[in-house]
C-alpha cells in the first residue's frame, strides 16, 4: 500500500526507468552479440578454418589469397590497415610467415594474436649442406588432419576469450567440424589403404608434405626444400632424376603455386608423366577444385590414389 498518492507515483516511475534500463541493457548486449568479430588470417587455409569455427559471428579477411604463396609474400599497405583493425590475427607460426612480426610491428596491432599451431611438436627439416641454421621446423603442420583439429581448437579459444557470451556457439561449431576432420582423416587413410607400399612415392614441387608422409605414409620426393623460394642446384635435380628412374617412380605433380618449369624439366628427363595438380600451402578460387580445406584433402587424395594406382 501507498501511504500517499506521491509514493505511488513515483514508485511507478521508478519502475518505468527500471524496465526501460533492463531494456536498454539488453538491446545493448543483443547488438554486441550481432557485432562479427574482425579476424585477419595469414593465408587462405587458415582463413577457412577460422571461418569455420566463428560462423556468422566473425568477418575474415586473408592475406595471402586463393592460390598464393605465404613463403614469398610482401605484405601490402592495405594488409598494414587491415591487420591494424583487427580484433584477432591468426597466424601459423612454425616459420611459416618469415614477414609476420614486421607486418605487426608495422600496424602497431593491439588485439590478440592466436597461433594456430600451438601445441604441436613440429617436425624438422635438414636445409642441405652449407646452409645454416642445418635444420628448420616443417610448418605445414595442417597436412595431418589431426593437427587440424587442434588448429580449430586454439581458434575456438581465441575466439571465446574475446567474446565469452558466444563461447558456446564457437564450441559446437568447432565440434561439429572436428567430427568431420575425423571422418576425413578416416576415408584418406581407407583410400590409401588400397595402395601397394612400395607405389607409394610421388614427386612434388617442394617440401611440404612430411606430416602426410609421417600420418598416411606416401612419401614425397621434392626438388626445393621447405620454402618455395629456394632454388635447386644442378647436382639436386640430377640426383632426383636418378631417384625417379631407380625407383620407378610413375608420376610427378605440380603445385597450385609452383614455376612449373622445374616439373617440365623432371618429365622431360625422367620419363614420369604429369600426376596433376596439388593443393599445398593455399585452396583455390571458389571456382576451382579446392576452395575450402576439406575439398583441398579430398581433391589431394584423389589424385594421389589415381596416379599411385595406375
Amino acid at each position: 500500500m501507498c501511504k500517499a498518492a506521491g509514493d505511488c507515483i513515483g514508485r511507478k516511475r521508478w519502475g518505468a526507468l527500471l524496465l526501460l534500463w533492463l531494456l536498454w541493457v539488453g538491446v545493448g548486449t543483443a547488438a554486441a552479440q550481432e557485432v562479427p568479430i574482425r579476424v585477419v588470417a595469414s593465408f587462405s587455409i587458415l582463413a577457412d578454418l577460422v571461418a569455420q569455427v566463428g560462423g556468422e559471428a566473425v568477418t575474415v579477411k586473408s592475406l595471402v589469397g586463393a592460390d598464393g604463396d605465404a613463403h614469398v609474400y610482401e605484405p601490402l599497405p592495405a594488409d598494414v590497415v587491415a591487420v591494424q583493425s583487427a580484433q584477432m590475427f591468426v597466424v601459423n607460426g612454425l616459420g611459416f610467415e618469415g614477414w609476420m612480426q614486421r607486418l605487426i610491428k608495422a600496424s602497431d596491432f593491439r588485439g590478440l594474436l592466436v597461433t594456430a599451431s600451438t601445441g604441436i611438436q613440429p617436425l624438422s627439416l635438414s636445409r642441405g649442406p652449407g646452409v645454416e641454421p642445418a635444420e628448420v621446423a616443417d610448418p605445414h603442420a595442417w597436412h595431418d588432419l589431426r593437427h587440424v583439429q587442434v588448429y580449430v581448437r586454439n581458434m575456438a579459444e581465441g575466439l571465446a576469450r574475446l567474446a565469452p557470451e558466444r563461447s558456446a556457439l564457437f564450441r559446437a561449431n568447432a565440434d561439429r567440424y572436428q567430427q568431420e576432420l575425423v571422418a576425413l582423416d578416416r576415408w584418406v587413410r581407407e583410400v590409401l589403404a588400397t595402395i601397394p607400399p612400395e607405389r607409394r612415392t610421388v614427386i612434388s614441387s617442394h617440401d611440404a608434405f612430411g606430416y602426410f608422409t609421417q600420418a598416411y605414409g606416401v612419401t614425397f620426393l621434392a626438388p626445393v626444400g621447405v620454402s618455395s623460394d629456394a632454388e635447386p642446384s644442378a647436382a639436386q635435380v640430377a640426383k632426383l632424376i636418378g631417384q625417379i628412374k631407380k625407383r620407378k617412380i610413375k608420376a610427378i605433380f605440380l603445385e597450385n603455386r609452383s614455376n612449373p618449369r622445374m616439373v617440365k624439366q623432371l618429365i622431360k628427363e625422367s620419363g614420369a608423366v604429369l600426376g596433376g595438380t596439388l593443393y599445398t600451402d593455399a585452396l583455390s578460387t571458389a571456382e576451382g577444385p579446392a576452395p575450402s580445406f576439406l575439398a583441398m584433402v579430398r581433391h589431394n587424395v584423389t589424385a594421389l590414389s589415381r596416379a599411385m594406382g595406375d
